[in-house]
């Protein structure tokens, strides 16, 4: 009983890790940190409003506790709906308003990317490209001479073959940055999303125009374009995922 009394005063004291430890050494050390009082010594210091309800939670404290107290681990996507076999791309580049790319990408072109890098890009470029966050790249060809002085802009639709519906990714988002260190020129624009998913904003497409190093003054020499969704999608399921989701008309 004395034994038993020691583990009853010492008990309160741990936190929920230690505790469920303690639970795990034996039958009597289990059956002892089973009493609910302890987790709910727990949860008064992490939630000390939830021990003020009238009545207890639907759940024990130790399972409260145990739901509540760490945040869970991400969960694995379901299979997407969609397939890049579904897909094309349309995609339009202007210089001022002088269309300079117009072009019908297949998603099994987008997806399997640039398979040779060309000779003579940037180092930094190519770390880039071969790093680990998912992008889809084309090659262009043949390579596209973009002046630096005029207004560069780009379009991106999206277009499903199993519903004949077309999705908008990109509306005429301005190449405003240029990345010298990096050799890319940069546009974004906000996904806009089935009403169906109302509380989903803020997340952007990124298209990337991929330029040599030894380019004229005045002009970059396009090799490939990029796109990628990295704000909120890192892995072909979520692209995926994250395309069906707009607003397909």
């Amino acid at each position: 009983m004395v034994y038993e009394e020691v583990l009853k005063a010492v008990f309160p004291l741990l936190d929920g890790k230690d505790l469920a430890s303690c639970m795990r050494v034996c039958r009597q050390w289990r059956d002892i940190a089973r009493d609910d009082y302890f987790w709910k010594c727990l949860c008064v210091k992490r939630w000390p409003s939830i021990c003020k309800r009238p009545t207890p939670p639907p759940l024990t404290y130790q399972k409260f506790y145990r739901t509540f107290y760490k945040r869970h681990s991400r969960r694995m996507l379901l299979p997407p709906r969609l397939s890049f076999d579904d897909l094309e791309f349309y995609i339009d580049i202007w210089a001022e308003e002088r269309i300079i790319f117009s072009e019908v990408i297949t998603g099994p072109v987008l997806r399997t990317g640039i398979k040779t890098l060309p000779a003579g890009i940037s180092e930094m470029l190519k770390f880039h490209l071969e790093g680990p966050e998912y992008k889809m790249t084309v090659p262009v060809e043949p390579r596209l001479t973009v002046p630096l002085s005029q207004t560069v802009s780009v379009s991106v639709l999206v277009g499903r073959r199993d519903t004949n519906k077309v999705a908008c990714i990109i509306n005429k988002a301005l190449f405003d940055y240029i990345d010298r260190t990096a050799y890319r020129a940069l546009a974004f624009d906000y996904l806009d999303f089935s009403p169906i998913y109302p509380f989903v904003s803020g997340i952007r497409a990124w298209i990337s125009l991929l330029f040599m190093e030894d380019g004229k003054d005045g002009v970059i020499d396009v090799f490939g374009i990029e796109m990628d969704f990295c704000d909120a999608a890192n892995s072909e399921e979520e692209v995926l995922w994250l395309l069906d989701m707009l607003d397909w008309k």
